[in-house]
């Protein structure tokens, strides 16, 4: 899961992904990770609201930014992004790989309520931060759904 900074958007999704996976006893068919595709926040915890929306939904993360690397577009199946920007940014990343297996995509793909881009929360408020976690809750039920 994708993003481009890896404190806001793209920690919420791996977070709620990660319950979603272990409330399903699923976790040993997955990995699940999230990275920036900038280096901006790399090592940072995610942002203080990010934090306090997931606790406010009872999920914990102890998760640290980091940009995303040559090996997950060559280990993971799935790379999900957040937003345009962030695609393409994947995708010319992904045209340096040797031997990129991943799908790349656009997490919003599978949004039942077809909200494709997941908007960056960062400059918002708490109800945007919100705002994130019911989108990011609702695409990665439909993903795992697919997928299981």
């Amino acid at each position: 899961l994708v993003s481009i900074g890896n404190i806001c958007r793209s920690p919420i999704a791996e977070a709620v992904f990660r319950k979603l996976v272990t409330d399903a006893k699923l976790e040993h068919k997955w990995r699940t990770d999230s990275a920036a595709v900038s280096d901006w926040n790399v090592g940072r915890f995610p942002d203080s609201r990010a934090l306090s929306c997931l606790r406010n939904h009872g999920i914990e993360t102890a998760h640290k930014a980091r940009q995303i690397t040559k090996e997950d577009f060559q280990s993971f199946d799935h790379i999900l992004c957040m937003d345009e920007s962030n695609l393409r940014d994947l995708n010319r990343k992904s045209n340096q790989v040797k031997d990129c297996k991943a799908k790349i995509e656009l997490l919003g793909t599978y949004d039942p309520q077809k909200q494709l881009i997941i908007e960056d929360p960062y400059y918002g408020n708490e109800k945007d931060f919100e705002t994130v976690y019911e989108q990011c809750l609702r695409c990665c039920k439909a993903f795992l759904e697919k997928y299981h």
